[in-house]
């Protein structure tokens, strides 16, 4: 039987950095359900209980992605547009960003040098938040490894592959929250607070999605204080969250290892936490960009191994 496919055009304002947007996500992927390959972003999605695998590529003659969703799920596409817009930070109008950090000695260098930066979103806040606790104190690649055996742990083998590099679902809430995690590669105190967040969202104890409807943000305050609440869950987390899953522009995880460093490189008088926020007013309300501009130019400096 031929494989049912569906095609979708999402255009945005350019410029639009689609290599170093890659980067980010190709370097901060869950194995086995999403990858990057030959420039293009593929990962298995589920739909109203239909599976698919969703394929986005950069349009090589005209300002759109092209997002294509191979299987069953492919008739969902037209309802995914505004999920996908979000997750490749397809709305910003770069002129806008541009006008507000030019002026600023810092973030106007690095405008200049790389001025097509998106924030990259995320096709699952659940998913987002289990890969940011994985990823705690451990490379980055190791968080990968790690998020590709949980698949296989407590995921589901997609029923017909489309590509062999990609072939599971990422866990439900219920599942993660119920398996067991022994020799995952993660110390028991964060096996727990990973399993603790998947039970109380899998009980509707917590809210985590910012988006009441494809249309409506739903406010941030009482969703960063209930993840804040949890055990194992800091505010870089949720600052975190709310950056790439929640879509706040003004995000701002100060405490970021790889910012501190880079704001002390930049301004050596600034060596304490509160001294560099208070740098980082000069960005409002854009912070969320001055932070992945920061991340990139050090992943620039060292191919990609550092930063963010």
């Amino acid at each position: 039987m031929p494989s049912r496919h569906t095609d979708i055009e999402l255009f945005y304002k350019p410029p639009f950095d689609w290599q170093r947007l890659l980067r980010f996500y190709g370097g901060r992927s869950s194995a086995l359900v999403e990858t990057v390959i030959d420039g293009v972003y593929l990962r298995t999605v589920e739909w109203q209980g239909d599976e698919g695998l969703l394929s986005v590529r950069q349009d090589a003659s005209r300002d759109c992605l092209i997002a294509r969703v191979d299987g069953p799920a492919s008739v969902h596409l037209p309802a995914l547009v505004p999920r996908l817009r979000r997750m490749f930070d397809l709305d910003l109008d770069p002129q806008q960003l541009h006008a507000a950090l030019d002026g600023d000695p810092w973030l106007g260098r690095l405008l200049l040098q790389t001025p097509g930066l998106r924030v990259p979103g995320t096709w699952s806040t659940f998913e987002l938040i289990v890969r940011t606790i994985v990823g705690q104190q451990v490379s980055v690649k190791a968080a990968t490894t790690i998020a590709g055996r949980l698949a296989e742990r407590a995921g589901r083998a997609v029923a017909h592959p489309q590509h062999a590099q990609v072939a599971w679902q990422f866990p439900t809430p219920a599942a993660l929250a119920d398996v067991n995690l022994e020799r995952i590669g993660m110390p028991s105190k964060r096996v727990a607070a990973l399993q603790n967040f998947a039970a109380v969202v899998a009980n509707d104890q917590l809210q985590i999605e910012a988006f009441v409807d494809e249309h409506t943000r739903a406010d941030l305050t009482p969703l960063r204080k209930g993840l804040l609440a949890l055990p194992g869950i800091g505010p870089w987390t949720v600052e975190y969250v709310a950056m790439r899953a929640w879509r706040d522009r003004d995000a701002w995880p100060g405490s970021d290892l790889v910012i501190m460093q880079e704001i002390t490189r930049e301004h050596p008088e600034l060596l304490k936490l509160g001294h560099q926020r208070l740098r980082s007013e000069d960005w409002r309300p854009w912070r969320a960009y001055a932070v992945m501009y920061i991340w990139n130019e050090l992943m620039d400096r060292t191919d990609g191994q550092r930063g963010g």
